[in-house]
This record gives C-alpha cells, sequence and structure tokens, in this order.
C-alpha cells in the first residue's frame, strides 16, 4: 500500500484514541528539573542561561506593565522548540504542524492582548484603526482595511508556523525518497541527495528554532502595542 506523503501529518492515534494530549505533554518531561542545591549540572544551568537570556531580549522593548508575561511567553517559546525539535526525529509526530493546534494557541494569546488593550486604554488601542492626518473620505475604508488586518493577525501567527513546519517536512521526505530511488541506479547522486539531505536537516533544525521564536516575537509586539 503506498502512502501519501502528507500521512505523516496525520494525528496520532491508538484503537480509536486520539494521541495529541500524550504529544503535548510528553515533551515537558525531557526539561531537566531544578534542584536545591548551590551547584547545577551543565544541562541544567545551560538552561537557566538560555531562559534567562531570551527573557531579558523579549522583554526589553516591553514597558513594566507586559512584564508579568514573562513567564506564559517564555513557557511557550519553550514548548514550541521542544516540539518542533522533536519533530524532526524519525518515526515522530509534530503536534505544531496542525493549524487547528496554532490557531488555538495563537487566537486566545492575541485576544488577551486585545482585550487588555481596550480596558486599559481604550482611546488609543482605538486610535491604531485611524492613522492620524487621514483624508475625511479615506476614513471609512481605512477603518475597514485597519479592521481585516487586526483580525487577521492570529491567523498569521497560526499559518506561519503551520506552512514553515509542514513544507520543511515535505522537503526533508520528498528528497530522502529520491535518495533512496536513486541509490542503485546513480549512486553518485544519491550520495549527492544525501548530504543535500543532511544540510537540509541543519536548515530545519534552524528553522524549528526561529519560528517558535518568531511566534513569541509577534506575541510580545502585540502586546506591547496594547500595554
Amino acid at each position: 500500500m503506498t502512502l501519501s506523503f502528507f500521512d505523516q501529518f496525520m494525528s496520532p492515534s491508538l484503537l480509536g484514541i486520539p494521541l495529541m494530549a500524550l504529544a503535548l505533554t510528553l515533551p515537558w518531561l525531557l526539561f531537566p528539573t531544578p534542584t536545591d542545591r548551590w551547584l547545577n549540572n551543565r544541562l541544567l544551568t545551560l538552561q537557566n542561561w538560555f531562559i534567562n537570556r531570551f527573557t531579558q531580549q523579549l522583554l526589553l522593548p516591553l514597558s513594566l506593565g507586559g512584564h508579568k508575561w514573562a513567564v506564559l511567553l517564555t513557557s511557550l517559546m519553550l514548548f514550541l522548540i521542544t516540539l518542533n525539535m522533536l519533530g524532526l526525529l524519525p518515526y515522530t509526530f509534530t503536534p505544531t504542524t496542525q493549524l487547528s493546534l496554532n490557531l488555538g494557541l495563537a487566537v486566545p494569546l492575541w485576544l488577551a492582548t486585545l482585550i487588555l488593550g481596550m480596558r486599559n486604554q481604550p482611546t488609543l488601542a482605538l486610535g491604531h484603526l485611524l492613522p492620524e492626518g487621514t483624508p475625511t473620505l479615506l476614513i471609512p475604508v481605512l477603518i475597514i482595511i485597519e479592521t481585516i488586518s487586526l483580525f487577521i493577525r492570529p491567523i498569521a501567527l497560526g499559518v506561519r508556523l503551520t506552512a514553515n513546519l509542514t513544507a520543511g517536512h515535505l522537503l526533508i521526505q520528498l528528497i530522502a525518497t529520491g535518495a533512496f530511488v536513486l541509490l542503485p541506479l546513480m549512486p553518485t547522486v544519491a550520495i549527492l541527495t544525501t548530504i543535500l539531505l543532511f544540510l537540509l536537516t541543519l536548515l530545519e533544525v534552524a528553522v524549528a528554532m526561529i519560528q517558535a521564536y518568531v511566534f513569541v516575537l509577534l506575541l510580545s509586539l502585540y502586546l506591547q502595542e496594547n500595554v
């Protein structure tokens, strides 16, 4: 039976029971747990250094009101990086290739930033819909355009993450299939294809980390507008 290239993106199930919740929960077990000792091991020290550096970089443009989101945004960053990286392993499932999951993360967080802005500073939040100095005839058109662009933001967040990871996984599978087919026919070309596959895998590791960072960075920019 010939399988489709898109079968790798199907949600896993066992005896009819969806395993999506298991796929989202297990990565948290891979993080080293903090200890009460004064001196930590190297892995925990590296993890703490990464979290501190990322948190400082993320909260740099935010005001003090946005610092309350530090734990949420940092946890989301680590969560997305772990899911994306584990999805590059063979015979694994990547939950972040599901548009429903990405929209489930993007829409509530974007809506929370929007509600926060409407509650704390409604005049400034509504002022983004109409730039200063707009001609009178263009006011209705610009309000409609800015409103549409505002509601497209969470959709763009989810689609960007889904599209980049899906494209990378498909490219890896296509090149790996090509190398496997060319091996008995043209070994030299198959070796070159395998080298290309290795370089593409390194690129996908970078994409997995960058896309998680971009997702959280854009959320922090939306938060900055409303705080």
